[in-house]
């Protein structure tokens, strides 16, 4: 099959697992037109990255593997392991059919409502979900569980005041303020400033991953996969103006090996359609609204058997309920 077949194959399944949306499609011209554009950028960053893979190691979203004593047994956290640095070879640019989704996601966050923003304000977002953690009995044996993750949380949207989250009914404030923010703390005004280019924007956070991440580094995950983790948590965890959304959905077109998986579910439920990247045994969703593209939430499930499940083990899982802009700190929607 010639690369346009594939491609035409790619983007008539998209059409078949989308119904049509209820605002105006992105014309095919303006989708390839995007794409063409997606796959140069990907050509420069690749002729311009070095091809020295780092060693692997664990790094922020390695599986952490702190293990604490209580009540006779060790327990173990697991986050997300995303693998060795640097792009594989012969990873494929982003699928059609995920750049697709990725354009009606970014469409559908261009057209909604501007809010307007005002100091003293904070970003508030409710989530539910879970973390997998494994457990080592007294006798020797390994049972996976999980722990919920359901929270509510307040940032103040110009990082002045401490950040105030809730869990299990108990309300904390998390140490320090957030200052202007940066891409592991965003606050809405940090999100608000940066580029609303898609390749500029990935290349902001693509260098920012190459530091820690890259070649060179004792990092296991190496800089596409988390440039993918890092606009996953920006658009799941910070409220930001619909020019920025639309820009992190069309920035994540431009990594490659994004793909599109037809059925998902995520934490509370809901079904729909996700965006993914596979990555040493384990893909990486943000799941969409069918309807709508609106975005639901994230999780990762097993695609390989390891000691954290059976292939379709759901290891991690947050689902939005709710997010906006609120007057004070510990005011819901």
């Amino acid at each position: 099959m010639s690369l346009e077949q594939r491609e035409q194959s790619e983007r008539d399944e998209a059409r078949r697992t989308l119904p049509p949306a209820p605002y105006p499609d992105p014309a095919p011209r303006r989708v390839e037109a995007r794409r063409e554009h997606f796959l140069s950028e990907i050509d420069r960053q690749a002729r311009s990255r070095s091809p020295r893979l780092a060693r692997r190691s664990r790094g922020r979203w390695g599986l952490a593997l702190g293990a604490a004593v209580a009540a006779g047994a060790t327990v173990v956290v697991l986050t997300v392991d995303f693998g060795s640095p640097g792009a594989r070879p012969n990873v494929p640019p982003a699928s059609a059919a995920s750049v697709e989704l990725l354009e009606r996601a970014a469409l559908a966050a261009a057209t909604t409502p501007q809010t307007k923003v005002r100091a003293g304000q904070y970003s508030y977002v409710k989530t539910v979900g879970h973390t997998s953690v494994l457990s080592e009995t007294k006798s020797g044996e390994m049972e996976l569980l999980r722990e919920n993750e359901a929270m509510e949380q307040w940032t103040s949207v110009d990082g002045s005041e401490q950040t105030l989250q809730r869990k299990e009914g108990k309300d904390k404030l998390l140490p320090g303020t957030p200052g202007r923010g940066n891409l592991n703390s965003p606050t809405y005004n940090f999100l608000a400033a940066l580029p609303a280019n898609p390749g500029a924007l990935l290349k902001r956070i693509r260098d920012d991953a190459e530091k820690n991440h890259g070649a060179g580094s004792d990092s296991t995950t190496g800089p596409d996969q988390e440039a993918f983790v890092t606009i996953g948590d920006l658009l799941r965890d910070g409220m930001s103006p619909p020019e920025t959304t639309a820009a992190l959905y069309r920035a994540a077109g431009l990594i490659p090996g994004v793909d599109v998986v037809p059925d998902a579910v995520d934490a509370a439920g809901r079904k729909g359609v996700a965006v993914a990247r596979t990555h040493d045994g384990e893909r990486t969703e943000w799941i969409f609204d069918k309807s709508t593209a609106r975005l639901l939430g994230e999780r990762t499930v097993l695609v390989e058997d390891n000691a954290w499940g059976k292939v379709g083990t759901v290891v991690t899982s947050v689902a939005v309920i709710n997010s906006g802009i609120v007057d004070k700190a510990g005011q819901s929607l």
